[in-house]
C-alpha cells in the first residue's frame, strides 16, 4: 500500500505511529490546508514522508499514492473521500464513516463502481476480541442484554462549558456523544447481533443541541443493546454480553479492547446454591483472554487494510462496508 496522510490533527500522530512498524505500507505524502503546512512539513520530517501538499487535488493527482487515510474532521468525511475515489485513489476513513447512511451508501457504491476499496478504520472490528466473541458467544446461550458504557470526560469539555464550542462539540461538524465514542459500542453489537429492529436514542444535549452523552437502546428479538457514551463525565468503561448459560465482558475502553473474561455455567460441577440475598448461585467456569500485543491500538487495522488492498479482497471488504453501512443506518436513524 502506498499511502498519503490526509490531515495534521491529533489522530494524524497516532495513524503515524500506529503505521511505523508495517513495511507493507509505504508513506509518500502528507495533506495539510495552507494555515497548518509548517506543522505537515514537520510531522513529514518526524515520520520521513517525502512530500508535502497543501492542495489535495495536487497530491490526488501527482503523489505516489494509491490510498489515502482521512482523519479530517467528520463533516468533510464525506466530500474528501468522494474526490479521491472519482481519481480511483481506495480510501481509509475516520469513523464515522460519512454524516448520514444515504452518504455513506453513495460512497461504497462508488468504490464498487470504480474497483476501489473504502474502509471505516473502527478498531474494534481489527481485534483478537472480536474474534473471541464471535467464537465464545454460541457457549453463554440465548442471550438476553447486551450493556456497554464507553465514557470519558473531553479534554474540550470545560472550554465547551465556558461557551466555546469546537467541532467535536459544534452540530455543523457532526460532533458529539454517539459519532465520537458510542459509535464502538455500536459496532459491538452489529458486529455479534446484525441489525436491529429499532432504535431509540436518549441524549443529554448542550446549549448549542449537541449530544454531549447519551444512552443508545437497540430491540433485538428477545433482547436489548443499551449503550452509553459519554464526553461530559467520568465512568469504568465496559462491553458486557449476557446469556442464559452465561456472559462475556471487556473491562476497559472498547476502542482497546484490553481483555475478554467469559463465564459460562458447568452443570457438571454440582447444584446450584443459593446466596445471602436468595439469589440463584450457579457453578461456573472463568475463562480470561488476552489478545496478542501490539504496537499500537490502531496497528492491526492499517495490516489488515494493506493486506485487503494488496490481494483484491473484495469479498471481506465487503462485509467490513455491510457493518459501516448498518452502523450508519442506526447513527442516521438516532440523530434524524
Amino acid at each position: 500500500m502506498k499511502l498519503g496522510i490526509i490531515g495534521t490533527g491529533r489522530i494524524i500522530l497516532d495513524a503515524l505511529e500506529a503505521i511505523a512498524p508495517l513495511n507493507e505500507i509505504e508513506t509518500n505524502a502528507i495533506f495539510a490546508r495552507e494555515h497548518s503546512k509548517q506543522k505537515g512539513e514537520e510531522i513529514a520530517e518526524r515520520y520521513s514522508i517525502p512530500e508535502v501538499y497543501t492542495d489535495y487535488e495536487a497530491l490526488l493527482d501527482k503523489a505516489d499514492v494509491d490510498t489515502v487515510y482521512i482523519g479530517l474532521i467528520n463533516s468533510v468525511h464525506y466530500e474528501y473521500a468522494k474526490r479521491a475515489l472519482l481519481k480511483h485513489k481506495n480510501v481509509i476513513l475516520e469513523k464515522p464513516f460519512a454524516g448520514t447512511y444515504d452518504e455513506a451508501a453513495e460512497l461504497i457504491e462508488l468504490a464498487r463502481s470504480t474497483g476501489c476499496f473504502v474502509f471505516e478504520a473502527v478498531t474494534v472490528l481489527h481485534n483478537d476480541i472480536i474474534e473471541k466473541m464471535r467464537e465464545n458467544l454460541p457457549r453463554i446461550g440465548k442471550i438476553r442484554m447486551m450493556l456497554a458504557n464507553y465514557s470519558q470526560y473531553s479534554s474540550r469539555y470545560d472550554r465547551y462549558l465556558a461557551g466555546e464550542a469546537d467541532h467535536s462539540f459544534d452540530p455543523e461538524y457532526l460532533g458529539g456523544a454517539l459519532r465520537d465514542i458510542n459509535v464502538y459500542n455500536i459496532h459491538y453489537a452489529v458486529a455479534l447481533f446484525g441489525a436491529p429492529e429499532s432504535v431509540h436514542y436518549y441524549p443529554n444535549r448542550g446549549f448549542n443541541g449537541i449530544d454531549t452523552s447519551g444512552t443508545l437502546v437497540m430491540e433485538y428479538n428477545g433482547f436489548s443493546a443499551v449503550c452509553t457514551g459519554a464526553k461530559d463525565s467520568d465512568s469504568p468503561c465496559f462491553v458486557s454480553i449476557q446469556g442464559e448459560k452465561g456472559y462475556m465482558r471487556i473491562d476497559g475502553k472498547p476502542n482497546v479492547a484490553p481483555n475478554l473474561t467469559t463465564v459460562v455455567v458447568d452443570e457438571t460441577k454440582g447444584e446450584p446454591v443459593r446466596d445471602a440475598s436468595g439469589a440463584m448461585v450457579r457453578p461456573t467456569v472463568t475463562e480470561v483472554f488476552t489478545p496478542e500485543k501490539v504496537h499500537h491500538r490502531m496497528t492491526r487495522e492499517f495490516r489488515d487494510f494493506a493486506m485487503i488492498i494488496d490481494e483484491g479482497n473484495h469479498e471481506l471488504a465487503c462485509r467490513y462496508a455491510a457493518e459501516t453501512l448498518e452502523v450508519m443506518r442506526i447513527i442516521t436513524d438516532c440523530l434524524a
